[in-house]
């Protein structure tokens, strides 16, 4: 009989924690899809990541590090679906998890920043805004094209999928939870 345990393992980003908006309700999705949650919350971060190339580098090695740390009992082969939610440079740090370790994983990538695309192999979707200051979101579509990931762009959101208006956010994030859920759902 095929193993029905569901995994979903979360990757924060870079002062984006589990408890922020697309994790937090991603989170709760998975939850109620019957997936055991798995949080990683590394931390302890370089100051000046963004924008500076070095400091990203040191902030992706750091978390990659903490993370074979805070995963290191998981027995990935007890599951027969593994789910990762990951947010800017956690799509990096989950990805070269899953390839260094061999998993077989379903993805959804919140705001990937350019240097995960080196490493996202497995299949996912993801989502970016046009107003994305940590990447340019014609550099993520791109990426998103050759690596055949359906993307999501949200007009004038920034890292965060965020536009400024509360009302505009509150009607985009319930339409990425609508997708979220969605693709969740579609195993």
């Amino acid at each position: 009989m095929e193993n029905m345990r569901k995994l979903a393992v979360i990757f924060p980003g870079v002062g984006y924690h589990t408890d922020k908006p697309l994790l937090y309700y991603s989170k709760k999705i998975a939850a109620q899809n019957g997936y055991e949650i798995r949080e990683v919350p590394y931390g302890n971060f370089p100051q000046g990541v963004k924008g500076s190339k070095e400091k990203m580098e040191e902030a992706f090695f750091s978390a990659v590090k903490q993370a074979e740390e805070i995963l290191k009992d998981v027995d990935f082969s007890g599951y027969g679906d593994i789910l990762f939610l990951s947010k800017s440079v956690g799509t990096a740090v989950a990805s070269a998890y899953a390839g260094k370790h061999g998993l077989n994983t379903r993805n959804i990538y919140y705001t990937p920043v350019e240097a995960s695309f080196q490493f996202m192999k497995q299949p996912g979707i993801a989502f970016t805004g046009t107003e994305d200051s940590w990447v340019d979101w014609h550099v993520v579509q791109d990426g998103c094209g050759k690596g055949g990931f359906p993307l999501h762009i949200i007009r004038g959101a920034d890292h965060s999928l965020e536009t400024g208006n509360v009302a505009e956010d509150l009607e985009n994030l319930q339409d990425i939870m609508k997708i979220t859920r969605e693709y969740i759902r579609g195993r």
